[in-house]
């Protein structure tokens, strides 16, 4: 994908919100990054867009302008332009486009402030945002199993949850149907159990693809770190140090084993 103004903007946008994504989008092939970081950069507009503003309904308007987007994506003629819609409409399809549509209604919790009632409330709620997302970025980029990285997607959405429950409860949010240690542990091996289902079929996901999963280099040590220490939640300690995420993002590319 040609780097133009559009893809430039993106790639700014994650950047500046995303530096996580901006990190991973960079470690993948060249050829790929566009594509990311447009994808990322969709992401970052659709996930901040209930946070803006403390008026419920401009949220949902926000949320409706991106859902009206995708519409026009899927029918293919008359694509608003946008510097994120506009590079959108050229690398996704129409069932993307709905695969995205399910990732904006999910984000209407965020709006809500409703507590998940159960943990199959919190994993539709990881699958339909992280999962779908890690599902068509390695889609767009290649040939890729979608239960695969479907399951990659839970797991490093629920690593990435657990990291945010001290923010999220500091807006507001209840984040977790259980906060006590037992259940943190038992969400720590979901999310593990589904990562190692997703490795065991690492086949499903083609070379260029699985540059979508190199977000989720984290993944593994944020769930086992989880699991040795659930105050760590709580305490917003769950994150190595700086040289040792880049050691290990770094590790990644070099074995190309997610």
């Amino acid at each position: 994908m040609r780097f133009d103004d559009n893809i430039t903007a993106c790639a700014g946008l994650v950047q500046r919100a995303d530096p996580d994504r901006f990190m991973a989008a960079m470690a993948a092939p060249v050829s790929v990054r566009g594509a990311l970081f447009v994808l990322y950069a969709f992401n970052v507009e659709v996930a901040r867009a209930p946070w803006v503003t403390n008026e419920p309904e401009i949220a949902a308007m926000r949320l409706q302008w991106w859902r009206d987007a995708l519409e026009e994506i899927a029918a293919g003629k008359g694509v608003r332009r946008h510097e994120v819609v506009t590079p959108l409409a050229a690398i996704i399809n129409v069932e993307q486009a709905t695969v995205l549509d399910e990732l904006i209604c999910a984000r209407y919790w965020d709006i809500n402030n409703v507590p998940f009632q159960d943990l199959a409330g919190l994993f539709q709620y990881l699958d339909q945002t992280s999962g779908h997302l890690i599902r068509v970025c390695a889609q767009v980029l290649g040939d890729a199993d979608e239960t695969v990285v479907t399951d990659f997607g839970f797991a490093t959405g629920l690593a990435n949850w657990l990291r945010a429950v001290p923010e999220l409860r500091a807006r507001g949010r209840m984040p977790l149907p259980d906060g006590s240690p037992e259940a943190i542990r038992g969400l720590a091996q979901a999310g593990l159990d589904r990562l190692q289902k997703a490795r065991a079929h690492r086949a499903g996901v083609s070379r260029l693809a699985s540059s979508a999963l190199l977000v989720g280099w984290q993944t593994e040590t944020v769930l086992r770190r989880t699991l040795r220490d659930p105050a760590r939640v709580n305490t917003g300690t769950l994150m190595p140090g700086e040289f040792r995420r880049r050691i290990s993002l770094m590790r990644q590319v070099v074995t190309g084993r997610w």
